[in-house]
Formats: C-alpha cells, structure tokens, sequence
C-alpha cells in the first residue's frame, strides 16, 4: 500500500483527490489547521504549513511515497516544505496554476514559457502580507516552482492547473455568471474577450492523484482539450446581456488564458474534452441556484 500525504485537501477538488486516494487503497495523511473536517478512513495532523517547528513536530518519524502540495503560494512555504519533506519523501507534487502565465498573450502556452529553474526568487517581498499576496497569487506561484525546482531535494512536479469548473466550487465565479444571467443583468466583459483553458473539478483530482504515481519531473500543464471564452461560457447559462467595462466579471480576459496540454498527453493522462462536461456542470450550478433561492 502506497502512502501519501496531503497539504491542504480541506475543500472542492482537494478533498475529492483525497477521497479518490483513500477509495483506491492508498494509505492518506493530510496535513492542515484542522478548519473543516476530513474524509473518514484518513489520517489527520493538524498543523500551519507556515510553522516549521509544528510541522516537523506533527510529522515525527513519518515518510511518505509522495506529497501532495494543494496550499503552496509563497517561496517562503516552498522553502519551508523543502526542509521539512526533505528525507520523508521520494516525490513532490504542488498544484501551482495558470496564473504563472497571466502575464502572457499569444497561443496557448507550453510549460517552457515559464521556467522556474530561471525565475528569480524574492524572499524580502511582504509574502506574509494577505493583500500583497491576492495582487501577486501568480508571482507567488512562480517563485513556489522555483524554490522547489532550484537544488532539488525529491523529484519535484508543479502541475499547473487550469480554471477549475464543477463540484463544490468556493469561488463563486460561474455562481456569478447564473446569478446575474437569471436576473436579466449585464455581465461585464471586455470589448474583446479571449480564451482560456479549463478542467472539471473531478479530472484535476484524478490528474493529481496520477502525477503524485508517475515517474517524470518539472511542469505540466493540466487542462482539458478545447477553450472557452467568457461568452460561450454565458451562452451555455442562458440568454446573457453583455456591457463592455473595467470591473469585468471572473472569467473574461483581454489576453490569452490558453494552455497547451501536449506534455501531459504525451506522458499519458487522458485529457476530457471541456464541450463534454460543460453542460452538466452548468445543469449542476444552476439547481444549486434554485436550491439557494427556494431557501431564501
């Protein structure tokens, strides 16, 4: 029996990775603050990832075949995770995001766009700071995949997951699109919205659980096959009204979002394709919405 343990994992697509391990026989710890309740059949440790002295005192004497990184935003928590696991583990997986590429255009993006063997690493930055990091949620990412990648410790992947749609979403941002659409109000988009790339909920589960397995290193990209801009995102609601404006809603964009899933492909996984899935996810989102607005 395999042995994994979990960072994080206390809700949406992190909780189902862990029931998905527990399900197929893996022996699963996790590790967080103890906020929410984990799956039973599983093992708990409570503690903050930031506290290098409680982390090492919950984990002991424990290894693990592979480590699952679901809450890694900083350098500071990377450096901090590589001295804890370093020893503990043969294997380490962070989900890092899309976001790493948010300050590109052009075709969908392979993972050599970003490097994070190249990425400078800024310690000093206020990283402690909650408004510091929402402004610089990708940035943080960046410099997480550096710190890991840089003098490695334990194979290391970062898997670099697209916009994430179905199950229990706590962004609220396709609630945003049913909200508004069922109301007959504008969703503010930009004059010319671009495409971005997405996987469902269950698939980045079943992604992460496959990587955490595997055998190759470095940054992969996971994302269903197709794009979707914000308009066909709308349309697969309802009967949208569109405004061009500044406070545009969640998923418009004025540049590329894309990513290109070639590596992820060719190593194996089998990507679904986002017009598949979409309709269900959006059937989902908006019963949820009559079950909110009947309790109301």
């Amino acid at each position: 029996m395999s042995e994994i343990c979990i960072i994080g994992g206390s809700r949406h697509f992190g909780r189902r990775l862990v029931e998905n391990l527990r399900d197929a026989g893996t022996a699963v710890t996790v590790v967080n603050r103890g906020s929410a309740p984990v799956p039973a059949g599983v093992t708990h440790l409570r503690a903050d990832r930031d506290d290098e002295a409680a982390l090492r005192r919950v984990l002991d004497d424990r290894d693990f075949d592979a480590v699952i990184d679901q809450v890694c935003y900083t350098p500071a928590q990377a450096a901090v995770a590589r001295r804890v696991f370093a020893g503990r583990t043969r294997r380490y997986v962070m989900t890092s995001t899309i976001e790493v590429y948010a300050d590109l255009d052009g075709p969908p993006h392979a993972e050599h766009a970003v490097d994070p063997a190249t990425w400078p690493v800024r310690t000093d930055l206020p990283w402690d700071d909650p408004a510091f990091l929402d402004d610089n949620y990708g940035e943080g990412k960046r410099q997480a995949e550096a710190v890991f990648t840089r003098d490695p410790v334990f194979d290391f992947v970062s898997v670099r997951t697209a916009h994430v749609l179905g199950g229990a979403d706590f962004t609220g941002r396709l609630a945003h699109y049913v909200r508004r659409i069922r109301a007959s109000l504008p969703v503010i988009v930009h004059e010319d919205p671009r495409p971005a790339s997405f996987i469902h909920e269950r698939e980045i589960a079943e992604f992460l659980a496959w990587a955490a397995r595997a055998d190759f290193t470095g940054a992969v990209n996971a994302a269903s096959h197709g794009t979707l801009d914000v308009r066909q995102v709308c349309a697969a609601i309802g009967e949208p009204v569109y405004e061009v404006g500044e406070d545009v809603s969640p998923f418009s964009f004025d540049r590329s979002y894309a990513m290109d899933n070639g590596r992820g492909t060719a190593l194996g996984f089998p990507f679904s394709r986002v017009a598949d899935w979409l309709p269900s996810v959006i059937e989902d989102a908006l019963a949820e919405e009559e079950r909110i607005c009947a309790l109301a």
